[in-house]
């Protein structure tokens, strides 16, 4: 049987599963499966509970988004957010059957529940201006509301995933189940967040930054908080970043992970350990050379939670996912610095939860030819099941182009990593198009996962090429740190020379017909090498950089990250943010270049885009500006799905335009 080739809108038949949660008791576990409605445009997603025999069932139902959902101690009830009546909310049903009951009833919704080890209560997550946003809002006031002039006095007054900021902070509270009461834990001009019990219940643990100028003192904290009086104690020593707080089961120990920021961003995360009758804190990591997570880059799973240190019954050690040479995979750690590799295949492991008395695991494993299913994993035997086939019927309908790995070195001898993807339909002694993808951050990685953009790509008869330049994770400190204060330097080598040896290996790739594309610091770059030379028929750049002196003042992260990444400032380094934008050398620029961009992008503000066509188009050259309305930085990933549709068919057309060979 002939395959059909895969097309842009092929995401309205792909099936995600992410946030697996494993029940000791029954040994059933739950997750979510999120489809896209094409009808209605947008996304839906559905609780699914399953058992290890293979067979799943819904256990919500209806439209909206149901998501995070979390067994309750003694495994008989779910918790779980809805969007069924409108805002996010928190509900409660028994596994077992029968309706789902609204336990909070915020004005601004309500998010992420954990249980209490009673089973009686729920610690949450809500935005608030006053506690009375603790219930329901009116609607009629809601209406009759005035518009008001937004106010600012602080440097942090907006955020790419929430707009303008407005009076209202992330605060947390408690629920009792049983006579449904709600205590407010937090109060203040502060956000708090990744709530955790304690295993005896009288304390709780959290991240927020309480610096006396949070827009100056960029930090997040972890506090311990004693339930009963109030009292909180501070952890860590406000020089880092910290989250994805978990407590070892005999309370001893408070495991989460961080770094103390000593590479600003480029910093590696580490896992950390705080011993609470000695208030003693250790980095258990700082000689594994590796990242601590997942840092994937990919653009078809959204909502992904990364579980911190699970860990194992006798509190002796934990385990956690990391990031290293492309691939994500799971590492055992213990209290005393021992650590070591349980899971490191050729793929993404996306997703995953533990019974870490039984060293059992449910894991969300993609790959450049599956978008992702679930499977099981008993890491004492190595035995591996896949447990889900949702997206088995689309695989076997359609052709799908294997990322072939691939190495070499820099001019100056560095060791850069990446991939090539041959066209569909690939023949021998043919010469295909060719299109370099230039990934963001710069601090993620390009690993061994699907990509429906590269997909779409190769479809059309291009081949991909993908990589690693410094600047990416997964590739040790150094790695990631070299790119910092020179962004077009290095990094631009590194991302030509995998284009010299592809090339040079690779006699199926027609150098007449190259191309190049990225998002975010994928977009600068691509600005950036159009730019610096000629030998690229074709450009797309995507939610980009072009002007490092007004990203600096119109970012949601532009005053701190401009200087931590280009290290340059407003104040005596002005010609340093100059020189590395490639508004620049605008002058230079013959290859014609394709504009994409979110309207409500606050990360890379849509005046990057306006500025970069403008000079473009007064000075003649071949160039298309496309808006995307009413989105932001994540639209490649979670926008809106008729969106993300137009901005890949635009993609794909511009090379299908400008680069000879496509189909």
């Amino acid at each position: 049987m002939t395959k059909r080739k895969i097309e842009a809108d092929d995401l309205y038949r792909l099936t995600s599963l992410t946030d697996p949660q494993w029940e000791k008791h029954s040994r059933k576990f739950a997750y979510v499966q999120t489809t896209i409605s094409e009808e209605d445009n947008e996304y839906l997603s559905t609780i699914y509970v399953g058992s290890l025999d293979g067979k799943a069932k819904p256990f919500t139902f209806g439209k909206g988004r149901a998501t995070t959902p979390r067994w309750s101690p003694d495994g008989t009830k779910l918790a779980f957010v809805s969007t069924r009546n409108e805002k996010a909310q928190i509900y409660v049903m028994a596994v077992d059957g029968g309706e789902a009951e609204q336990v909070t009833f915020c004005k601004n919704g309500a998010r992420g529940p954990v249980w209490s080890p009673c089973g009686t209560k729920l610690i949450f997550s809500t935005a608030l201006e006053s506690e009375e946003d603790l219930k329901a809002g009116s609607k009629t006031e809601e209406k009759k509301k005035k518009p008001e002039p937004m106010v600012v006095e602080k440097l942090r007054y907006k955020s790419d995933a929430k707009g303008f900021l407005d009076k209202k902070n992330d605060h947390l509270a408690v629920l009792d189940l049983e006579t449904k009461e709600i205590t407010l834990l937090t109060h203040g001009d502060r956000d708090y967040g990744s709530p955790v019990w304690s295993p005896d219940g009288k304390q709780v643990a959290f991240v927020v930054n309480l610096e006396e100028n949070p827009d100056e003192v960029l930090v997040t904290d972890v506090y311990v908080m004693d339930l009963e009086s109030k009292e909180k104690k501070k952890v860590t020593h406000s020089n880092g970043f910290f989250s994805t707080i978990t407590w070892s089961p005999d309370g001893a120990f408070l495991g989460f992970l961080g770094h103390e920021k000593e590479f600003q961003s480029a910093t590696l995360t580490r896992v950390w350990v705080y011993q609470l009758e000695t208030e003693v804190l250790h980095c258990l990591t700082e000689n594994l050379d590796i990242e601590v997570g997942d840092v994937a880059i990919g653009d078809f799973h959204s909502g992904n939670v990364n579980p911190g240190l699970m860990w194992t019954e006798d509190s002796d050690g934990f385990y956690f996912l990391l990031s290293d040479q492309g691939g994500t995979g799971i590492y055992y750690g213990s209290l005393d610095g021992a650590m070591y590799p349980i899971h490191l295949p050729g793929e993404h492991v996306y997703a995953v939860s533990i019974l870490t008395d039984s060293h059992e695991a449910i894991v969300g494993i993609s790959s450049s030819t599956d978008p992702g299913e679930l499977y099981y994993l008993d890491f004492r035997t190595q035995k591996r099941e896949q447990l889900t086939h949702v997206n088995k019927a689309w695989k076997e309908e359609v052709e799908i182009s294997a990322a072939e790995p691939i190495s070499f070195k820099a001019p100056d001898g560095w060791d850069v990593h990446g991939w090539i993807m041959k066209p569909a339909g690939f023949e021998e002694g043919k010469k295909y198009p060719t299109i370099l993808e230039v990934h963001g951050g710069p601090h993620a990685m390009y690993a061994n996962t699907y990509f429906h953009e590269f997909q779409t790509l190769t479809s059309q008869g291009f081949v991909v090429l993908f990589t690693n330049p410094r600047g990416s994770h997964g590739y040790g400190q150094e790695f990631v740190d070299a790119v910092r204060g020179d962004y077009g330097g290095k990094d631009y080598i590194d991302v030509m020379s995998a284009m010299d040896y592809a090339l040079e290996t690779f006699d199926y790739i027609d150098e007449k017909n190259l191309g190049i594309t990225g998002g975010s610091y994928g977009g600068f770059m691509t600005n950036w090498v159009v730019a610096h030379t000629d030998r690229f028929k074709a450009a797309v750049t995507q939610r980009s950089i072009s002007n490092w002196l007004s990203f600096y003042g119109v970012s949601d992260i532009g005053y701190y990250f401009s200087e931590w990444e280009v290290k340059g400032n407003m104040e005596d380094k002005v010609d340093k943010l100059w020189d590395h934008s490639p508004i620049k050398y605008v002058a230079n620029v013959n290859t014609p270049l394709l504009i994409l961009h979110g309207e409500k992008d606050y990360r890379c503000p849509i005046e990057q885009a306006e500025q970069l066509f403008i000079a473009l188009k007064k000075q003649g050259k071949t160039t298309k500006f496309v808006r995307f309305p009413d989105s932001n930085h994540e639209l490649s990933r979670s926008g809106n799905p008729a969106l993300r549709i137009h901005r890949l068919n635009h993609i794909k057309n511009w090379f299908v335009e400008y680069l000879e060979g496509a189909k």
